[in-house]
């Protein structure tokens, strides 16, 4: 599923071509992916002025005219695609099509229809189900280790897995929170209660650092994501522990001493990281 940093590229790249322009036609091609679209879904935006975006954990909404905001999630699989009108007018597993008054033509493709579009009151965005109890965004100066501390006061679950709590934190990742805790020197294992205010402020850093440099760098391309504009990112090539399992760990002197990258699942995810150098 692409994570946090692949969401705010891929909006971006969708701010970049539709911010400030009308969508003269829209076409909906199925009745909804993970849950029905909304009535007359395509009717609603054909006419209507793209205003603004913002990225809200890994959802992305799109502020329209009229007052209303579209919800977007990705799913497992799902990317915009985004040419000029008439290059390509048959894309497999395209499921809604905007074009603009301006000659662009951007699809959401979705081959396993684990995403999502939705239409909601932009005054309301924040009390849809989907985004209602979310934790603070890990970039927003609000983040704080203070805040984050107060998180994990009394949380008896392993520091990874708190960080992957939506309602703690919102929009991390597992391949963020890997790297993000290796570069705190955070066991993953470790019980979030027992973090210490220093290690929160380290934690903060790194969280915000690791996801600054993997958005300028246009996410992690692995799977199905691309970018917008087909272009792959490439933070997947600065990844220190994530997929590295048996490799040398890159603060440690190697064998004997360490024995390098180590996975173990929690919650049935995959964790990478290196005991020695993660306490």
């Amino acid at each position: 599923m692409p994570e946090l940093p692949e969401v705010e590229t891929v909006m971006r790249g969708l701010e970049a071509k539709l911010a400030g322009r009308t969508i003269r036609r829209a076409l909906v091609n199925r009745a909804g992916l993970r849950f029905p679209f909304p009535t007359g879904l395509a009717a609603r935006l054909t006419g209507a002025e793209v205003q603004t975006f913002r990225r809200r954990a890994k959802y992305i909404l799109m502020r329209i005219s009229g007052g209303d905001s579209v919800l977007i999630h990705l799913g497992m699989s799902g990317r915009m695609l985004i040419e000029r009108s008439g290059r390509n007018e048959t894309v497999a597993h395209e499921h809604v099509v905007l074009e603009t008054d301006d000659g662009w033509r951007v699809g959401f493709v979705d081959p396993r229809r684990f995403g999502a579009v939705d239409l909601m009151p932009t005054a309301g965005e924040d009390q849809h189900r989907l985004l209602a109890g979310l934790g603070p965004e890990p970039l927003d100066r609000a983040f704080t280790p203070a805040v984050l501390l107060a998180a994990f006061e009394g949380k008896r679950a392993p520091l990874k897995a708190a960080l992957l709590d939506q309602t703690l934190v919102a929009g991390l990742g597992n391949i963020y929170v890997c790297e993000a805790l290796f570069r705190a020197g955070l066991d993953p294992t470790r019980l979030a209660g027992t973090v210490t205010r220093a290690q929160a402020t380290k934690l903060v850093r790194e969280i915000k650092a690791t996801l600054g440099e993997a958005i300028a760098a246009g996410g992690s391309s692995l799977r199905d994501y691309v970018q917008p504009d087909g272009e792959l990112g490439y933070f997947q090539h600065a990844w220190k522990v994530y997929g590295r399992e048996g490799e040398p760990c890159a603060v440690c002197p190697g064998p004997p001493a360490c024995a390098g990258i180590q996975r173990i699942v929690q919650s049935g995810r995959s964790t990478f990281y290196c005991p020695r150098a993660q306490r």
